[in-house]
């Protein structure tokens, strides 16, 4: 039998390319979830997988474009490869219905040209060269694009494969193998697509996500969500159906949020104790807190670990809180003698700077200053100054020591400074005057408020 020329595979080859239809538009794919145990729950696009938690959201009605409810399941609960196998099928679908038909005009454009180059060029080497090229692309285009045209794409790798061999019979090319359409055949579809879910169906999906999830919160949502949507399809729903799923759901909504309030409850009145224990810095009694915790979680019927954890760990931050206060009052107790000596060592100054503030302010206000005043406030600084260098401060007072030095040294500054503005009088230094008076005076109540407070039990901040 003769064999087609070139020209002949090439308009055979120009034949399967002009094979197009328009393209399909469609909204976004409902995928599906399967469970462990079966259940398939629909998911509004593809389920997302985060650490060891799958997440989707679920149409919770039968509609174009439905509400939506959030899920968010233990990974543990999913059949993960079955789930996979629908996801691509779906993918699959949603390709062939939007982009399927463009990439395959790209391709058939493409090819096109490459068959051209082909027709226009004499060389035989050339066109073998320019065929081989277009016949790896084509045949690496099925596995790229979900199999799609695949009959059309075999069709096209035949002819392809024929024109190849009598272009190198024509080379010269003594012998070749023939296995040039060989390429990966597609996946046995596994998993066919399910239909969209009836109101029914979307409900008892609820249902299922409810018993499945391991979120007290989800749990509540979605048993709420489906007793409003009891309520809004009530008229094209089974009535018995309607009837006992409402009275199961809605008994179980009600026990949900009593469990709710009880943990509530219990996380109110916990932490009440917990603060009051560790103002207290009382140890002891927050240690029998946690136990408390433990054993009221087992009276309710352990039905909220995760506010059972969160409790535990705020109650252990008191606790942390109230140990290390402990010991700073047991430090605080054991440096009293200590911080008696300098409170009384230091009554003296603190009383002579106090005596300070009324001369201050006038430099401050510049409501003028006699000679005496400033004479009698620089006297003071330099007695308060002699005093001080003499005290050697506990450590934990050293910094209200150094506060204190730096106010009383900011008065004799005040003081020289209004001195040298009364000489010359020049309002610009007095105002400086004013400024060191207003330091001084922030500075010497800064230093007592923390020596005070360094005198007093430490308390939880």
């Amino acid at each position: 039998m003769r064999r087609p020329t070139l020209t002949g595979w090439l308009a055979a080859a120009m034949l399967h390319l002009g094979l197009l239809s328009a393209p399909a538009a469609d909204d976004v794919t409902l995928s599906r979830v399967f469970l462990t145990d079966g259940t398939a729950l629909a998911s509004y696009g593809e389920p997302a997988r985060i650490g060891d938690r799958i997440v989707f959201s679920m149409p919770t009605a039968a509609a174009p474009n439905p509400p939506l409810q959030l899920v968010n399941l233990p990974a543990s609960r999913v059949n993960w490869e079955r789930t996979a196998r629908y996801t691509e099928a779906t993918r699959a679908a949603r390709y062939y219905e939007t982009q399927a038909e463009l990439d395959y005009a790209a391709l058939s454009s493409r090819m096109t040209e490459a068959l051209n180059r082909l027709m226009d060029t004499s060389d035989v080497d050339r066109r073998l060269a320019i065929a081989q090229n277009a016949r790896k692309m084509l045949a690496a285009w099925p596995n790229d694009h979900y199999h799609y045209r695949l009959a059309e794409v075999r069709q096209m790798l035949s002819l392809l494969d024929e024109a190849i061999a009598d272009l190198r019979a024509a080379s010269g090319e003594g012998s070749f193998a023939l296995s040039l359409s060989a390429f990966a055949e597609p996946p046995t579809p596994v998993e066919p697509l399910a239909p969209l879910p009836t109101r029914k169906e979307a409900i008892e999906q609820l249902l299922a996500a409810a018993d499945v999830t391991d979120i007290a919160t989800d749990r509540t949502a979605f048993l709420e969500t489906v007793l409003v949507g009891l309520e809004r399809d009530e008229e094209v729903l089974p009535a018995d159906w309607v009837t006992t799923t409402r009275a199961a759901t809605r008994a179980r909504f009600d026990e949900e949020r009593a469990i709710d309030r009880a943990y509530q409850s219990l996380t109110t009145q916990i932490m009440s104790l917990a603060d009051r224990h560790a103002r207290a810095a009382d140890v002891r009694n927050l240690t029998r807190l946690v136990d408390r915790v433990h054993s009221s979680n087992r009276t309710l019927g352990e039905r909220r670990p995760d506010a059972v954890s969160a409790l535990v760990a705020a109650v252990e931050v008191k606790l942390d809180a109230a140990r290390r206060l402990r010991l700073a009052r047991d430090r605080w107790a054991l440096r009293q003698a200590d911080f008696r000596k300098y409170r009384q060592a230091m009554e003296g100054s603190l009383g002579l700077f106090a005596s300070l503030t009324s001369s201050l302010e006038e430099i401050k206000l510049l409501a003028g200053s006699s000679p005496s005043s400033l004479d009698a406030l620089q006297g003071a600084v330099a007695e308060i100054l002699k005093r001080t260098r003499s005290i050697a401060p506990p450590d934990e007072f050293r910094a209200a020591h150094g506060v204190l030095v730096s106010a009383v040294q900011m008065a004799g500054s005040a003081a020289r400074i209004r001195y040298e503005a009364t000489l010359a009088g020049d309002i610009s230094r007095a105002w400086d005057a004013s400024s060191a008076a207003a330091g001084a005076l922030m500075l010497g109540v800064r230093a007592r408020e923390e020596m005070q407070s360094l005198l007093r039990p430490p308390q939880l901040r």
